[in-house]
């Protein structure tokens, strides 16, 4: 039976970069990006989630039909984890040993994932935080302002990141971005081994030749980089050098703090020295504290909702509330 490999990160940590190192071995299958246990896991779950469905009536229904199951709400993720398997099984084919799940947002559900696979294999790979916030904006913003669609990756996220593999290390494996990229032998032996699987040298070589089904993933490293490259290690420097980026910088390394970042294998005070260092400009100055500021209003009233209700607007017997 195939058994299920989860990379949990943020996004822009390298996660395709790994993913598609890795299923250049035939033991290991994969899709880009997944999705599949979010929803069903948010079956559970009473609060994140607004649909036309009502979802809290949903998780109410849910957790009466749990009571009368024998096993109750437990071999209701038995049941859950082994439909997911089956999936993962018939999408890997017949010689696969693992199939390999990397879906970012994850980091929502990651102990939920541990606790359901007890046979599962957990990478946890960090990123430099602040590389990870420069990518975003490069990537999604280009190159302004963007965090705030970004902070439940940003701090939810990556704060349920740190939790999950403090409390699963013992089961887990934890890798960064940058030894990737720096030190890929080093860093991919280490990955098979924990996979019991043999390494191959060709791996690390061929990677630019996996195309992933799917339309998640890297946007934009699957179609700048054909061969591993250290140039993005210091390229988010470039991101943090006006004075607001700066101040949310420090902001957010702080709300990090020292015990969060060494976890992830990284020194508060040398990333604190890093950003520092940078020498001060005034380029999209103005553009970010527009941005920051619309950001506020987003977070508060998501106009994504309300341009969803004008659009509809016009049939009025359409527009209804979300629960």
């Amino acid at each position: 039976m195939t058994k299920p490999v989860f990379i949990f990160s943020l996004p822009r940590s390298g996660s395709t970069l790994a993913q598609r190192i890795l299923t250049r071995s035939s033991a290991v299958a994969s899709a880009s990006e997944p999705w599949l246990l979010l929803p069903f896991l948010y079956t559970l779950r009473e609060r994140g989630q607004f649909s036309e469905y009502w979802h809290g009536r949903t998780v109410e229904a849910v957790q009466d039909f749990c009571e009368i199951l024998p096993g109750g709400e437990a071999a209701y993720r038995v049941e859950l984890a082994g439909f997911v398997r089956r999936l993962y099984g018939r999408a890997a084919g017949k010689e696969a040993i693992y199939f390999l799940d990397k879906t970012p947002r994850y980091h929502l559900v990651a102990e939920e994932i541990v606790e359901m696979f007890a046979d599962g294999k957990f990478i946890f790979l960090w990123r430099h935080p602040l590389a990870v916030a420069a990518s975003i904006m490069e990537t999604w913003g280009g190159g302004r302002w963007k965090l705030h669609a970004y902070k439940i990756d940003l701090y939810t996220g990556l704060e349920n990141l740190v939790d999950c593999y403090e409390l699963h290390a013992n089961r887990a494996l934890s890798i960064r971005y940058e030894d990737m990229v720096s030190e890929p032998e080093a860093t991919f032996r280490s990955i098979m081994e924990y996979l019991e699987l043999p390494f191959e040298e060709e791996m690390v070589d061929s990677f630019p030749e996996v195309k992933l089904s799917g339309r998640m993933g890297d946007p934009t490293g699957t179609r700048q980089y054909f061969a591993l490259s250290d140039e993005p290690l210091s390229k988010w420097k470039k991101g943090f050098c006006n004075p607001v980026r700066k101040q949310w910088a420090r902001s957010y390394l702080r709300w990090l703090g020292t015990e969060r970042l060494s976890t992830m294998g990284y020194d508060h005070d040398s990333i604190m020295a890093e950003l520092d260092a940078i020498p001060q400009q005034m380029k999209n100055l103005g553009w970010d504290v527009l941005l920051r500021t619309y950001g506020i209003v987003y977070c508060l009233f998501e106009p994504a909702i309300v341009a969803y209700k004008l659009r509809t607007a016009k049939r009025w017997f359409r527009v209804h509330s979300h629960r």
